[in-house]
């Protein structure tokens, strides 16, 4: 890191330490003891330019205290809800990377965001950048012995049709709290099972992303296993990338349970269960606050 960039991180340090007590509490719960790590992120979203990035940053803070972030894992779906939003936005985590990040899958092409209104989908997608952001990158950096702040995305295209682009303003949205509040988290996004549909929807698309986005994008042949394979084991690989005559995201499993997207799948069911025992303890603490001390 140059000298230029040293004195950026210092700069924006000192301005992020005059920030009221609301919003230093939710740059604790942002940071997780990583605040430099967490400052590096916002000035690489915005070109280095301390006082973009500083401002990025506070509206960033602004929405978590507004919106309620710091307590969005203790505010579960309900099950039957919940189970309907996985159905059909299909995203969970196969694994990690061998070099230790999470590896993220999105069944883009058969998510039909149909199954609850879009709060639920927003409300959902948060959660799981909470979760990540909060759990599993924090036991990920404990366990290899260095930060780990990062995480790869596959994204399974099978299945796509234009039909999708119906949905853009609400991807659009969950883009757009991605890359104003949880900027540079993803290392790589590979596609895979691209149709020649694809193309069509890639050309409208594109221009909505940042640059910065659009250069960490890759496009690998069928299902993209051997180019996965280099970066991930078998084990970490998503279901859809598995074999070359991967059919389906959602479908082409011989376990329920190997299907990441599914509410069944062992990583939703942890994600989900944290959330339940976040809600049972705040609960605890506010019942014994309202009890008082005992005489």
């Amino acid at each position: 890191m140059g000298i230029g960039n040293q004195e950026a991180i210092k700069q924006l340090h000192s301005l992020i330490e005059n920030v009221d007590e609301k919003l230093k509490k939710s740059f604790q719960n942002m940071h997780q003891g990583y605040p430099t790590e967490t400052l590096l992120r916002f000035l690489k979203a915005r070109d280095w330019n301390v006082g973009k990035a500083h401002k990025m940053l506070l509206d960033s803070l602004q929405w978590r205290v507004e919106n309620e972030i710091d307590n969005v894992l203790e505010k579960p779906i309900p099950a039957d809800l919940y189970r309907a939003v996985r159905d059909s936005q299909l995203i969970g985590m196969s694994g990690y990377s061998k070099e230790g990040l999470p590896v993220v899958a999105v069944g883009v092409g058969l998510s039909t965001f149909d199954k609850a209104s879009d709060k639920y989908y927003v409300h959902s997608h948060i959660q799981l950048n909470e979760y990540r952001n909060r759990v599993i990158m924090p036991t990920a950096t404990k366990k290899h012995g260095r930060y780990v702040g990062t995480c790869l995305k596959v994204l399974d295209m099978n299945g796509l049709k234009l039909s999708a682009l119906s949905h853009l303003r609400l991807l659009t949205s969950i883009s757009t709290i991605d890359d104003l509040n949880y900027p540079e988290m993803t290392d790589t996004y590979y596609i895979v099972n691209a149709p020649y549909v694809f193309s069509a929807c890639w050309k409208i698309v594109k221009p909505l992303l940042q640059e910065r986005t659009r250069k960490k994008i890759q496009v690998l042949q069928g299902c993209g296993k051997e180019e996965l394979l280099k970066v991930m084991d078998y084990a970490s690989l998503p279901h859809f990338c598995r074999k070359e005559d991967s059919k389906s995201s959602r479908l082409n499993v011989s376990r329920k349970a190997e299907n990441i997207f599914s509410f069944d799948h062992v990583f939703h069911q942890q994600l989900y269960n944290y959330i339940k025992q976040q809600k049972l303890s705040l609960w605890k603490q506010d019942n014994q606050s309202d009890k008082g001390p005992s005489m």
